[in-house]
């Protein structure tokens, strides 16, 4: 693949992607995050493909029954030796990434899942000093039971890097690890590099990985982009500036953890985000890699998980994904309806030139109505249910027609003119959505 062909920022608006030379919105869902590892991966990319996915996460864990894990194992003694990638681990890895790229879907790789290296995942992992035959405890430094959540940070693992314990017996292992990853997806113009799920250790240590991939990749002549993914669930907390105000590190944002938050608090969280990544002077695409909210899990319902959909990219996010079950919705049933939808409208609209717009509504009650728009030439309005609200077009010059999309049964009714009342001086757009129930988009283009 030529180098102008791979994954980069939309040289005309770099908070949307561009790929193989063309702007690209990436919509995605999956059954697992670790897809590489399924047996199925075939079968859930052709779905995804089908209803207009083109983005996928892929945590490079093991943590289910059935997975393998990174490096060789002995037959005999059982240990693994961290001098030896493991050869099944990385041909399924390979093998993925050329499916996805068959299909032109994108993938965000996370380098580091600190969930493999706690509690029973660590029990099994290869880096675990009584799992292999190239140190001990106490050489590593590294406990052999952990039996906590990764979040209290009990694993020396994350802070092996020089700007902290400089623990040169590991390090160089985690370096085979990655120059293993990195031998392989270097080839592939489809992929992102995330650095960590979660997290909440030192910025250095997502850091040095950063700037190691970055490296690598300059000296094949390639350019890659990296983000990290920080813990806190408030997107604009101190911990998610690290990622801001580093734009030689990080050149693009991930803001899954935003998807925490519902309603109106969800757009204007985003909101900010958008202005703090302009403000900062590099523009980048910000990517939602995770969407939780299905009623099988914790973190919201059904209902949020659709929301938190439409609100990412109306609110100008270049990447959207529901999360796998049971937090999220995966590539259900109701998750493909709404990505065959949102295609169905973006194919429609020039969404690479809209921006969030809810400044335009008014009459609006909470959550009742999320704008984008381009004034004067396109809108779009989602409403999460029933609604009426007026729509500023005073920067129209031309006769409106209204289109609505029924989200929920991929499908778009007849065209309408629109009419228009003047309030305060204004020309509004009246919408009423066809039902008192449901998801609604309506798109109001302007006919010169």
């Amino acid at each position: 693949m030529w180098v102008q062909d791979r994954i980069q920022p939309y040289q005309h608006n770099p908070f949307y992607w561009q790929y193989k030379g063309q702007p690209v919105l990436l919509l995605g869902g999956s059954v697992e995050d670790n897809l590489f590892q399924i047996p199925d991966i075939e079968a859930q990319l052709d779905v995804l493909h089908a209803v207009g996915g083109n983005y996928v996460r892929c945590t490079l864990s093991s943590r289910d029954e059935g997975d393998v894990w990174p490096f060789e194992r002995d037959p005999i003694t059982g240990l693994y030796d961290l001098n030896q990638p493991g050869v099944e681990y990385w041909r399924k890895f390979e093998y993925f990434l050329e499916l996805c790229a068959a299909r032109d879907i994108i993938v965000q790789i996370e380098v580091w899942d600190r969930f493999d290296f706690a509690r029973a995942p660590w029990q099994l992992n290869p880096f675990n000093p009584k799992n292999n035959s190239n140190y001990t405890a106490a050489e590593s430094g590294l406990l052999l039971d952990i039996n906590t959540h990764p979040g209290l940070k009990e694993n020396a693992f994350f802070r092996s890097v020089p700007a902290l314990d400089n623990n040169t017996v590991l390090l160089p292992y985690q370096h085979i690890h990655v120059d293993r990853l990195l031998s392989i997806a270097l080839e592939y113009g489809n992929v992102l590099y995330c650095m960590d799920n979660e997290t909440n250790e030192s910025p250095e240590w997502g850091a040095y990985w950063a700037r190691y991939i970055q490296q690598q990749a300059g000296e094949a002549g390639l350019p890659v982009h990296c983000t990290e993914m920080w813990d806190a669930w408030n997107i604009l907390d101190d911990e998610h500036l690290a990622t801001i105000v580093h734009p030689e590190l990080y050149t693009f944002i991930d803001g899954s953890q935003n998807n925490h938050n519902s309603a109106d608090a969800h757009w204007d969280n985003l909101h900010e985000l958008c202005r703090r990544v302009r403000a900062s002077g590099h523009i980048r695409p910000m990517n939602s890699v995770k969407i939780y909210g299905a009623n099988t899990g914790r973190y919201g319902t059904n209902r949020d998980g659709q929301e938190r959909f439409w609100r990412n990219v109306l609110g100008g996010l270049a990447a959207a994904r529901f999360h796998r079950p049971p937090a999220g919705l995966g590539l259900s049933e109701i998750a493909q309806a709404h990505l065959r939808s949102m295609r169905m409208l973006t194919q429609e609209v020039d969404v690479f030139a809209c921006e969030a717009h809810n400044d335009l509504l008014q009459n609006r009650s909470g959550n009742e109505a999320h704008c984008m728009a381009q004034p004067g030439r396109e809108y779009v309005v989602f409403f999460p249910d029933g609604g009426n609200v007026l729509l500023d077009v005073s920067d129209a010059k031309g006769s409106l027609n209204v289109r609505w999309l029924d989200i929920r049964q991929s499908q778009w009714l007849d065209a309408d003119k629109i009419s228009v009342e003047v309030l305060d001086m204004k020309n509004y757009a009246r919408l009423v959505t066809p039902a008192e129930d449901g998801f609604w988009a309506a798109l109001i283009q302007v006919k010169q």
